[in-house]
């Protein structure tokens, strides 16, 4: 869990303990485990409660569920324990809320953005998820939902209540996370794919690039908004 005036930096897709210690040396606030197994970062619930473990205590633990049932999900809770659930599919503001019930877990919706009026979904959620992802929406033709190293159009955001807190995804790697800060103002971002050597293979290196990055982006927004 982290602090509401806190800006939470979550590295996704993480599946050995040799870069998931990388993430916690690093700072991150948050890690991913994915369940969704058409995804090349897919872990097993044997894994998860694995890599779980070492990271309890240490960090947030997000478990990325894609189109989940409530029991399913419910079940998966039990095993891992994780802090947060995220949902990275299709589900309806009804069915993130039957989640919510029937794991007693926050939950994180993401949403797919592609053109400004994909942002009219967000305000069903409102109330219900915890947290919203803005994540930039897959190829038509994808095998799984996110990951893809793809980038939206920051500027979209532009026209968001700046009282809206929001984390931000799609595309993120070192060398654009602190432009995506400056330009989207989010309240965290979450990176998979851009601190990756291969699809699924974490970079050690670059996760700590990553998380450097994104911080010293994040205290120069939080200046500007103070001055």
């Amino acid at each position: 869990m982290t602090r509401d005036d806190a800006f939470p930096i979550k590295i996704c897709g993480l599946s050995t303990p040799e870069t998931l210690e990388a993430a916690l040396a690093a700072g991150a606030d948050m890690i991913g485990l994915n369940f969704h197994p058409k995804s090349p970062r897919y872990v097993t619930p044997e894994r998860a409660v694995e890599l779980a473990a070492q990271a309890r205590g240490r960090t947030g633990i997000v478990a990325l569920v894609v189109d989940y049932a409530p029991q399913q999900a419910a079940e998966l809770a039990k095993i891992v324990k994780p802090d947060w659930l995220q949902l990275h599919g299709k589900e309806t503001p009804e069915q993130a809320a039957a989640i919510k019930a029937a794991t007693g877990l926050p939950v994180m919706k993401a949403l797919g953005v592609a053109t400004a009026a994909d942002l009219d979904q967000v305000a069903l959620y409102h109330g219900i998820a915890d947290r919203i992802l803005l994540d930039a929406k897959p190829p038509k033709d994808a095998a799984y939902p996110g990951g893809h190293g793809r980038p939206f159009d920051w500027g979209l955001l532009a026209g968001l209540d700046p009282a809206f807190r929001f984390m931000l995804s799609g595309g993120l790697d070192p060398a654009n996370v602190a432009e995506a800060i400056r330009i989207a103002r989010p309240a965290g971002v979450d990176v998979s794919s851009g601190v990756e050597s291969a699809p699924g293979i974490k970079d050690v290196a670059r996760i700590a690039d990553f998380v450097r990055a994104a911080r010293s982006a994040a205290e120069e927004l939080k200046k500007v908004g103070q001055a």
